[in-house]
């Protein structure tokens, strides 16, 4: 078995995904599918032809959907799904991530939350404790998640959003009777 990468996309999520797996050291060779990138080494389509040079492949589609269904067509071909994590980003001993997850510079998943399968958490989100992100997600840059939260999947949470799916009061009143 090698320790080669093959990433299918690359724009410029794909390029944050090389990025993140060079400084990981972990792959001894990273190489793009694309069908309009001359960075690829070939068409997306044509990924079974690679099975045996690329032990490990990676969707690099910021779509949730098309994130999904290339993760089932490449681990049905036999590929396997790695977690990227960003050397610089923090993530507990006691929080899980899924395969197929990349977690981005300067990220924080804090104690006791779950990352699960196929989801981004991008440069500098943050993921509070005991919060769940559920299967190919999208956190994106800057948003906070806060502490207990459930994001549902599929869903994108947007650039510098604070998510809760918890009632909080709207104001606080003191009312005082005479």
């Amino acid at each position: 078995m090698n320790n080669n990468l093959l990433i299918i996309g690359a724009g410029g999520h794909g390029q944050v995904v090389q990025d993140i797996a060079s400084a990981m050291n972990q792959f001894e060779k990273i190489d793009f599918l694309d069908d309009n990138s001359s960075l690829a080494i070939g068409k997306c389509d044509n990924f079974n032809e690679y099975i045996n040079e690329y032990s490990y492949a990676f969707v690099a589609i910021g779509n949730n959907e098309q994130r999904k269904v290339w993760s089932s067509r490449l681990i049905a071909a036999g590929f396997k799904l790695p977690v990227l994590i960003h050397p610089t980003s923090y993530k507990s001993p006691l929080a899980k991530v899924g395969i197929g997850s990349v977690i981005c510079a300067k990220a924080v998943i804090n104690t006791n939350a779950i990352i699960e399968n196929g989801c981004i958490i991008s440069i500098g989100a943050l993921v509070d404790h005991d919060s769940l992100i559920s299967e190919y997600s999208h956190i994106n840059s800057g948003a906070i998640i806060k502490a207990g939260c459930i994001v549902e999947n599929l869903k994108k949470v947007e650039a510098g959003m604070v998510f809760t799916n918890k009632r909080e009061l709207e104001e606080h009143k003191l009312e005082v009777g005479v």
